[in-house]
């Protein structure tokens, strides 16, 4: 969790606890502010020092037992300004991935510069239809979603014409675990290979690869994209981080620039992706 993030829910607490104790009705203590809302006693204490992130219902329940329900629509606001950093994938996936890629493409479109790094996935600006195919219907199992694989599909091939859009530069970085992990039938990660083959060299992209013999000054651990110097989104398992901080972005460009280091480029990136196809053979034998 992002340290703006974390203020921000520490901040809200301090505003809430002023709401309970300047109460018009007089101060109110935990116990009973808890017994109003209908809570465990300890909820009050975890708001109120930012261990817990209200919902909207816990802020208009906070609100109203303190007898200032005028307060709820600032409340609500200072929420919603700090979520905007951490977007959960319960609330982005609540009408599928559709809606969330065009989220995405449009800070693409944005964007004139994207430095991107996968570790473990091929990125989705680079996916094939039917590699996407295998990654939308795995996550939607594990977050249990709607299940709109093709219009997420869609969606993120559509995003793809940016790559040969001029005035945008992909400057990407792919760890080798992506090229040789089965998330897709071998003749599926077959075809992606090809498709990441024919990136190599492209005049609005740069594709570096880590080869798995390479020397490493930083582990390549998840992935990240960063936008122009401005943001820096992070994809974990509960939420999407969008962070836009100044020193933030700067250690990741760092950390950007670091993993470039190892990673092979034009006619070196060829031959380690020759080698992921090579090892795909035996797997595709009965």
């Amino acid at each position: 969790m992002s340290t703006d993030y974390q203020k921000a829910r520490e901040d809200l607490g301090v505003r809430l606890r002023e709401l309970r104790l300047w109460a018009p009705g007089g101060r109110l203590t935990g116990t009973q502010l808890a017994d109003q809302c209908g809570w465990h006693k300890t909820k009050v204490s975890k708001l109120e020092n930012g261990l817990q992130t209200a919902t909207s219902e816990d802020l208009r329940l906070w609100a109203q037992a303190t007898g200032q329900p005028e307060a709820y629509d600032e409340l609500i606001a200072r929420l919603r300004g700090f979520e905007s950093h951490v977007r959960s994938w319960r609330r982005q996936l609540a009408a599928g991935h559709e809606p969330v890629q065009r989220t995405i493409a449009a800070e693409y479109a944005r964007s004139a510069v994207i430095h991107g790094f996968e570790s473990a996935t091929i990125p989705g600006i680079l996916q094939t239809p039917d590699y996407a195919r295998s990654i939308f219907r795995r996550y939607a199992e594990l977050q249990r979603s709607k299940q709109d694989t093709e219009e997420a599909v869609r969606a993120r091939m559509q995003r793809q014409d940016m790559l040969y859009t001029s005035r945008k530069r992909f400057r990407i970085i792919i760890g080798h675990t992506a090229l040789r992990s089965l998330i897709c039938p071998p003749s599926v990660l077959a075809a992606q290979l090809n498709r990441l083959e024919g990136f190599i060299g492209a005049d609005t992209g740069q594709l570096g690869i880590i080869p798995p013999d390479a020397s490493l000054k930083l582990p390549p651990t998840g992935g990240f994209w960063i936008h122009d110097e401005r943001l820096v989104t992070v994809e974990t398992w509960h939420a999407e981080l969008w962070i836009d901080d100044a020193d933030s972005i700067a250690t990741y460009l760092r950390v950007w620039e670091t993993l470039q280091e190892s990673a092979a480029y034009g006619a070196d990136a060829h031959n380690v992706i020759n080698a992921a196809r090579r090892a795909l053979n035996p797997r595709e034998r009965p």
